[in-house]
């Protein structure tokens, strides 16, 4: 099992932690829909069931047979 020699002072570890928030505090980036025009996370539908312009929810004519 690791043991660390010496105990990490409390400026060491605040530093580290400040350096991984610059990636945790990136503003989310929002596209609009082409179909409908509703703003929404890239790679996600939209809350009416359309991605990349086509209902994804639809169910295919042939199995609804």
């Amino acid at each position: 099992m690791a043991v660390q020699k010496s105990k990490k002072s409390k400026s060491k570890t605040a530093m580290r932690k400040s350096a991984n928030m610059a990636y945790a505090k990136v503003p989310k980036v929002l596209t609009e829909d082409k179909t409908t025009g509703e703003i929404r996370l890239p790679h996600h539908m939209t809350k009416d069931g359309f991605y990349k312009g086509r209902d994804v929810l639809a169910k295919p004519e042939a199995a609804a047979e």
